[in-house]
């Protein structure tokens, strides 16, 4: 994950951006299912890593349910996450809200949707995140470059547990 922006550039700045990323993983949808929805392996991916300390990680896997972290990268300021699942189906198909703060300062708002499609023996996952972000004009570039490391995570996750 890269380190979200710690401050905002201007606080009046409201941006909203879509992305969409594919990522082919050599295990069935199942398994990739799977890794977003154990908590004790998410966290290897989603929170884990390199420079981060992690305060709190709780993963309630429902809909309705919630998904929260508190962070920081490298001593700097605390990250939160805090997510409530809208949907899920099955190997198929999860969809979730997000909030994300810096320092207690709200940075971004955000909808997204993971989709997994058999694609021969394993599966194309598509990520989809429809963000508000706020203050920093390079911040859905940011997103969308984090987002890229974490599906590498998930594929070295998979490919260490498989």
């Amino acid at each position: 994950m890269s380190e979200p922006t710690a401050t905002a550039t201007n606080p009046d700045l409201v941006i909203h951006s879509t992305f969409t990323l594919e990522r082919r993983y050599p295990q069935a949808p199942a398994r990739v299912f799977f890794a977003h929805a154990d908590a004790a392996m998410k966290r290897r991916w989603f929170t884990d890593g390199e420079g981060w300390e992690i305060f709190s990680y709780a993963l309630d896997f429902r809909v309705g349910g919630i998904e929260s972290s508190r962070f920081s990268f490298q001593g700097g300021p605390e990250i939160t996450y805090d997510s409530v699942i809208q949907d899920i189906v099955t190997d198929r198909r999860i969809v979730f809200a997000y909030r994300m703060t810096v320092a207690g300062a709200p940075i971004s708002a955000s909808l997204s949707t993971i989709e997994f499609k058999p694609d021969g023996r394993g599966t194309l996952m598509r990520y989809t995140e429809q963000g508000t972000y706020f203050g920093d004009p390079n911040a859905p570039a940011g997103r969308e470059h984090g987002s890229r490391e974490l599906l590498e995570k998930l594929a070295a996750e998979l490919d260490r547990t498989s």
